[in-house]
């Protein structure tokens, strides 16, 4: 049975509005046509669509979000399109305007951080709720940088007392011996992304400070031995480079009024052949434990550049190499 043909039309305040929702070169319009059947005119302020009658209520739909989005502040760029598209084809297209207006945190420039997908807003929520957090996926998700904001966040509050930031410090392709420096300058290369992420939120002044009074510590993970950590947000970045024996004793170091996260991508593991990832086996190990969440991410919650999400699924296609 033929759907029915159906016309909706969406008509914008002024040419303002239109050309922020429509964005540069019409690049709203041109993804709705590249996805729907539905046929897409313009004239003037006034946007119709035309076609299978599912079709182009998700179109209007979307369009209206991004009206909305638009009227409250929110600057739409190509990947919010791209998203809002999957949302409507999920069902799930009411849930925008909330990712838009919540706060996660502030920086140090008052500039608000907000999730952007579904799936960081339900990574954001467990982290508020338990202890322990396994967040998993892609390269591009916001697991580290989420993470990093709420570590802030919590140390403003006084929620904490200290940050710990940690990484394995894995030899992938050149050997920390032949790298020139003291200990800690060839080290440092491994935990460049977490200071980058801290200056963002915290600032680069604010963090020196915090190093030098204790707040934060950022340091590889074999430092973490022989501790307990009472009263920190502690995160653990690239865990898919751990060993099982590192993962149990990193984990075992929480201390009471602590929070850890553990962050990592299971297709992206640098370990000598033949070992396991502490990731993987604590995975395995701990899903049921029920007060640790574990939060997996996919192609759908990568933030950068659309083409990074297109990555991702043609090696997802190709299949992974082989964990060792």
């Amino acid at each position: 049975m033929a759907q029915d043909v159906i016309v909706r039309k969406w008509t914008f305040a002024n040419n303002e509005e239109a050309m922020s929702v429509l964005g540069p070169n019409d690049a709203l319009l041109s993804l709705l046509d590249a996805h729907y059947r539905a046929k897409v005119t313009v004239r003037g302020n006034e946007v119709s669509f035309a076609g299978p009658a599912d079709e182009v209520e998700q179109m209007y739909a979307i369009v209206r979000v991004c009206a909305q989005l638009v009227q409250l502040g929110v600057h739409l760029s190509e990947r919010d399109y791209r998203y809002a598209i999957d949302l409507a084809r999920s069902g799930d297209l009411g849930e925008l305007v909330s990712l838009y207006t919540s706060e996660v945190a502030t920086t140090y420039k008052g500039k608000a951080v907000r999730v952007k997908t579904l799936g960081q807003r339900r990574y954001v929520e467990a982290i508020r709720r338990y202890d322990i957090v396994f967040g998993i996926g892609p390269a591009g998700t916001g697991k580290t940088y989420l993470a990093v904001a709420m570590a802030v966040m919590a140390l403003r509050r006084g929620e904490v007392k200290r940050i710990v930031l940690t990484r394995p410090a894995v030899e992938a392709g050149e050997k920390l011996g032949f790298l020139p420096g003291d200990l800690q300058e060839k080290v440092d290369p491994y935990l460049r992304p977490l200071y980058d992420a801290l200056y963002d939120v915290y600032g680069a002044e604010q963090v020196q400070r915090a190093l030098e009074r204790g707040n934060i510590e950022i340091a590889p993970l074999a430092y973490m031995r022989g501790r307990t950590l009472d009263d920190s947000f502690v995160i653990l970045d690239e865990a898919q480079n751990t060993t099982p024996e590192q993962m149990k004793m990193f984990l075992t170091r929480l201390g009471l009024g602590s929070k850890m996260v553990i962050t990592g991508d299971v297709t992206q593991i640098d370990l000598p052949a033949g070992r396991l990832s502490g990731l993987v086996e604590a995975t395995r190990v701990l899903r049921g434990v029920e007060e640790i969440a574990f939060h997996f991410f996919t192609g759908h919650d990568v933030v950068r550049h659309h083409l990074v999400q297109k990555i991702i699924a043609a090696y997802e296609r190709a299949g992974a190499p082989e964990a060792s």
